[in-house]
């Protein structure tokens, strides 16, 4: 018999990348100036504000001389106040961050859940990537339960079937919004990548949509055999949550 607890990390990513391209002298429209200061308007707006009604609120600037998306390689210009701020900001969370299994018996496979919720408002797709450090390992580090490879075959990318409780090891399934298609269904289960292993983090949720409280279910399932050695378990599993803008 083994005791088996693992704990889950949550790292939130946002990454935040400014572009400055000088373009050489622009001249705009001189409002006032003085010996001291110029001022300058590079636009004039004929009206903005934020009408609402019991149905809707929109915020509006109207008059700005070329709003858009502007892009080419390398680069992506997003010009006018419409991008000054999302309606739906991104956030992600985790319900539970320390998943214990308890007393583990062979043969018996052993589920655990969590929720993982994103809330994504930016015009390009997000995605929420996972990794493990390493397989649930004891606490002196000298032996561990394997990463499942399920009934036929399943890997870090690609899930399969498991269902036979004579296959052992730790893996995990996903089902909820914005999940990958090869979790047909709750009896499809992955191997986490392995970071010990330079095993690059594998996608878990994305979607090219905006969204606001997304959810998938993250059930983990570990089954040991009856010469697996008696012990404490642990892992970190770490979840890597990605904004697109």
């Amino acid at each position: 018999m083994s005791r088996n607890i693992f704990k889950l990390t949550a790292i939130l990513v946002i990454i935040t990348t400014l572009l400055f391209i000088g373009l050489g002298k622009a001249l705009a429209q001189e409002k006032i100036r003085s010996d001291n200061y110029i001022i300058q308007f590079p636009n004039f707006n004929s009206g903005a504000g934020i009408p609402s009604s019991d149905n809707y609120r929109l915020d509006s600037t109207i008059g700005q001389t070329a709003p858009g998306l502007y892009s080419s390689n390398g680069y992506k210009v997003r010009e006018g106040f419409q991008y000054i701020h999302s309606i739906i900001p991104f956030s992600f969370s985790i319900s539970d961050f320390l998943i214990d299994f308890g007393t583990l018996t062979a043969q018996n496979p052993t589920t655990q859940t969590n929720t993982l919720t994103v809330s994504s408002g930016g015009a390009g797709a997000y995605s929420v990537k996972a990794e493990e450090n390493e397989p649930l390992t004891t606490l002196d580090g000298s032996t561990s339960i394997p990463d499942t490879t399920c009934d036929a075959s399943c890997t870090e990318t690609s899930a399969g079937v498991w269902t036979q409780n004579t296959t052992y090891g730790f893996g995990f399934n996903v089902s909820g919004d914005d999940v990958p298609g090869d979790f047909i269904d709750g009896t499809y289960y992955r191997q986490f990548s392995d970071a010990s292993l330079s095993e690059a983090p594998a996608t878990v949720m994305t979607s090219s949509n905006v969204g606001r409280g997304r959810e998938a279910t993250i059930t983990y399932k570990v089954n040991v055999s009856s010469t697996q050695p008696g012990g404490t378990y642990q892992n970190i599993i770490t979840y890597i949550a990605i904004p697109g803008f």
